[in-house]
């Protein structure tokens, strides 16, 4: 038999050893991977891209360069597990259940489907790393054990799952234990020496006092020795920080979900800069104290504020010029260190060659006061707590350097990735944001919503891109309601309803705020719907200020 050459073998063999040297103008595209990047307690304005004039953010503001911003985008629910689980489910709190912290261990909350249980189960491989804070069932699908964190555990966890034993392990494998210095206490988490700053519940106290008071409990009025008050220099190497860890623990998760060929998930959810904030060299110091300016709003007595109890106060470490600056600076230094994690993990995404193909988000599950209006923590609708940051990017797919004004909020991030990555379609009751993105969508319906079921404050709050609305959960509820104009009151100092002897003036208004949230309301179902509607806008739930003592 002769043999004839023909010349479609060579080009055979070429896509065969070669397969991208010649691609089809028609071919597929990768499908699309998925690298959710969150912190904990990280506000709007904590990145130079947002416009703070302190804080150096290199590498998120490198990611907004290359994607879009959105610079109204808000927490579904200002307190950790409520929000996490928004963001997962696209459903609301009123919906999922979770309500409050210890809701993630409840028995009785309905079954819903996370974004990346949806992805798992077509095809896509995924893990998990750092907080997981939300109910344990739907983390059941991830290639790799998701570690337990907080409290009870549920079934189907197991002890070497905890993120706390699992850490401390790695401490102890890696930071030897010494003993404490004068002046020195053993940071939480860590059982690591820090020096404790003077805002620091525990300052001037030695470690045998702050074991005998029970350090994370009441000890007397207006003491806590706990997490959310500590702040200090801690003495462990940067390398082995709880950032440190997560990041590195997400880059080998990264690079073993590379090795598959396939379309991933990848969420690293990194704790900071949430409390204790206990930073180490050379994050801490990095922005010295005297150079932070105090919250504008710092002084702000709150007599007619929804949060008045916690405002109006003479006394406290978060009404001290000086100690806020102080915890500016350990919170600067934390989200610095945040900051050059995430350029370490984009960059090993550029080294795999999965920049192009992958979906990255970067967000935060609610903010912190950091000393507005006398304050610290979350737990309300102010700017400070509510108010978070979104990065998105998607190379040829999201235009470079878009800022996106519209508001928005947890809720749609569900139906956005999903969008994105090709899985449209699956129930929610949120909106994709590509519409905003893409400039298809003029805004002109779109408000962002945030929820907390706490009867004597506001449960709900709206904000349409100018104004913001807080209002009670119930008919009766005794919460102060407010309007805020954060066009011409950013700093929300003066609330226009309540007990403002005007409030008159600004009932229309309101009123138009209210219409908006019963239509969320409806949209999403809530069971408030009707307590909600029944509840007007001047004059309920309202304490004169005479009988505020």
């Amino acid at each position: 038999m002769k043999f004839v050459f023909d010349p479609r073998f060579l080009l055979l063999a070429v896509l065969v050893i070669c397969p991208r040297v010649v691609q089809s103008a028609d071919a597929p595209k990768r499908p699309v991977n998925l690298l959710f990047l969150i912190t904990d307690q990280q506000r709007w304005d904590a990145l130079g891209c947002a416009g703070n004039k302190v804080l150096k953010t290199p590498n998120l503001d490198r990611l907004a360069r290359d994607g879009a911003r959105f610079a109204s985008f808000y927490s579904s629910c200002p307190v950790c597990s409520p929000a996490r689980t928004t963001i997962l489910t696209g459903r609301s709190v009123g919906t999922h259940k979770v309500a409050d912290n210890r809701d993630i261990t409840r028995d009785d909350l309905p079954e819903l489907v996370t974004f990346d249980q949806v992805l798992l189960r077509n095809g896509y491989h995924g893990e998990y790393h750092g907080k997981y804070h939300s109910p344990y069932k739907m983390a059941l699908d991830y290639n790799q054990p998701v570690r337990w964190v907080n409290g009870k555990r549920p079934a189907g966890s197991k002890a070497d799952m905890a993120e706390g034993l699992a850490f401390k392990a790695y401490i102890e494998a890696h930071v030897p234990e010494r003993p404490l210095k004068p002046g020195e206490l053993l940071a939480n988490l860590y059982g690591r020496p820090y020096t404790p700053d003077p805002i620091d519940g525990a300052y001037g106290m030695t470690q045998e006092q702050v074991e005998k008071l029970g350090r994370g409990k009441q000890v007397k009025r207006d003491l806590e020795i706990g997490q959310g008050t500590t702040y200090g220099c801690l003495d462990v190497p940067a390398e082995h920080t709880l950032t440190a860890w997560t990041a590195k623990e997400g880059i080998e998760g990264l690079e073993r979900l590379h090795k598959t060929g396939g379309p991933f998930t990848l969420t690293i959810s990194i704790s900071p800069p949430h409390p204790p904030m206990a930073v180490a060299k050379p994050y801490y110091g990095m922005y010295p104290a005297d150079t932070i300016p105090v919250p504008v709003s710092l002084n702000d007595r709150g007599e007619n504020s929804p949060y008045w109890r916690q405002q109006n106060r003479d006394t406290g470490p978060y009404r001290d010029p000086q100690k806020v600056r102080q915890m500016i600076s350990d919170y600067y230094g934390l989200v610095t260190e945040v900051d050059d994690w995430i350029g370490k993990i984009l960059n090993r995404l550029s080294e795999l060659g999965l920049a192009d193909n992958t979906l990255v988000i970067f967000t935060s599950d609610h903010g912190e006061m950091l000393g507005d209006h006398g304050v610290h923590s979350k737990m309300k609708f102010f700017e400070g707590a509510a108010h978070i940051p979104l990065l998105m990017r998607l190379p040829g797919v999201i235009p470079a350097g878009k800022v996106v004004q519209a508001p928005a909020a947890q809720i749609d991030l569900f139906a956005t990735i999903l969008d994105y990555l090709g899985m449209s379609g699956h129930e929610s009751e949120g909106r994709s944001l590509r519409p905003l993105i893409e400039g298809k969508d003029d805004s002109a319906d779109r408000v962002a919503v945030s929820e907390w079921h706490a009867t004597h404050l506001p449960g709900f709050m709206v904000f349409d891109g100018r104004w913001k609305f807080m209002f009670g959960q119930t008919a009766d509820a005794p919460s102060l309601d407010a309007l805020y104009d954060l066009q011409n009151d950013p700093n929300e100092v003066t609330n226009l309803i309540g007990c403002n002897p005007d409030r008159e003036k600004y009932k229309a208004e309101a009123e138009r705020m209210k219409n908006l949230l019963v239509a969320w309301l409806v949209r999403v179902k809530s069971p408030y719907l009707e307590s909600v509607k029944a509840r007007p806008v001047i004059g309920a739930g309202e304490t004169p200020r005479t009988q505020r003592r």
